[in-house]
């Protein structure tokens, strides 16, 4: 059968997955302009509607081909007219084996969950046919991207430098899969920083503009990771980097903010070194900025970050088993804090680090458990 009988109709009780007509043509235009549209895809610039139009031939070609991409249009299941709210399509290489999967919604569509079932349906209709793996693509930062791929259970793989084209020059993709054996529904945690105010400290999540707020760093070079140290140079991809482990599950980053004026004064985190933070532990961190020192500001945020961690998920909190931390030995101010909160100290490793003065610094390792359990 040619186009567009040849394309198999695709639906749930949420989206319907039809082929594309005529009549989509100024919604696909409209989606092109659309500024995240234009910020994570190579839709060309500027698009029209012969673009469109062109669009639309590829898409025939490709279901005309028995070996070409396979496209669909996105419309809500309880739409009778099936109006247009955006594309996803199949890949497939060589074998048929393997696929990528693209997809983008149009600004109508969007907040509905509309792509993750769009994509559920397109990759168990590749599976039944007989594929094995769907690999999604995105530019690195696309997280509404990622939200989807994450819902439908794909696993991620990377970040590789340089990877993917982009009209503004290349840039970073993050890659992820999906097998037909895995189960379609999240496989990693979303972790996020709920706002805790007390003692004049408001806990929040990180926003672009903090980054006026940031100071240049004055603390020993050995006391923390210089990654993950604040700079007002490297705030946009500390940032990143922060927002990325909270979409993988594996850390969560809050802003210690002055509750009078919501200005950034450090940071408090929860993190992972390896996998994620699943109810069993997790290691607290924190700095704060310069300026900010001597008032407490550290103490009073660890002790609110440690507490709803440790609280159990009935009550609110995250319901982690135990704590840990790791501090240099002659961190005095930091040491301070972890005593305060009730944190003991199990292990010393010696001569960790080399000084600027040729001297060695030890590292000490730290745990606390929730007081019920000792």
């Amino acid at each position: 059968m040619p186009f567009p009988d040849i394309v198999p109709e695709l639906t749930d009780d949420l989206v319907r997955l039809r082929a594309h007509r005529a009549d989509d043509l100024d919604r696909i235009v409209e989606q092109s302009h659309d500024p995240e549209s234009l910020r994570y895809t190579t839709v060309p610039r500027p698009y029209g509607r012969a673009e469109a139009r062109g669009f639309l031939d590829l898409i025939e070609d490709g279901w005309n081909d028995p070996r070409g991409r396979r496209y669909w249009a996105v419309t809500a299941a309880d739409d009778p007219t099936g109006r247009y709210l955006g594309t996803i399509d199949l890949r497939p290489d060589a074998t048929g084996q393997v696929a990528e999967t693209g997809f983008g919604l149009h600004p109508d569509g969007r907040g509905r969950h509309l792509m993750a079932a769009a994509l559920r349906l397109t990759a168990r209709h590749f599976f039944d046919g007989g594929g094995r793996r769907v690999y999604w693509w995105a530019n690195r930062g696309n997280f509404a991207s990622w939200a989807v791929a994450r819902a439908c259970g794909f696993t991620f793989h990377g970040t590789l430098p340089d990877h993917l084209d982009h009209p503004d020059g290349r840039c970073d993709g993050w890659v992820a899969s999906l097998v037909a054996q895995d189960p379609m529904t999240p496989r990693t945690p979303w972790l996020h920083a709920p706002v805790i105010e007390h003692d004049g400290i408001r806990l929040r999540p990180w926003r672009d503009d903090d980054g006026a707020a940031i100071e240049e760093p004055s603390q020993a070079a050995h006391l923390m990771p210089a990654r993950s140290i604040l700079r007002p140079d490297t705030f946009a991809t500390w940032l990143q980097r922060r927002r990325e482990s909270a979409a993988l599950g594996s850390g969560v980053s809050w802003c210690i903010a002055d509750a009078r004026t919501d200005r950034a004064l450090g940071e408090v985190l929860l993190f992972t070194v390896t996998g994620t933070m699943d109810g069993d532990h997790a290691e607290l961190g924190y700095q704060v900025m310069p300026s900010a020192r001597g008032r407490g500001v550290a103490r009073t945020a660890a002790r609110l970050v440690a507490a709803y961690a440790l609280r159990p998920v009935a009550e609110g909190g995250l319901g982690l088993r135990r704590l840990v931390a790791v501090t240099a030995a002659d961190n005095d101010a930091s040491n301070a804090v972890l005593t305060g909160l009730g944190f003991a100290v199990w292990g010393r490793e010696p001569a960790t680090d080399v000084l600027e003065d040729g001297s060695v610094s030890d590292t000490l390792h730290w745990h606390l458990l929730p007081a019920a359990d000792g």
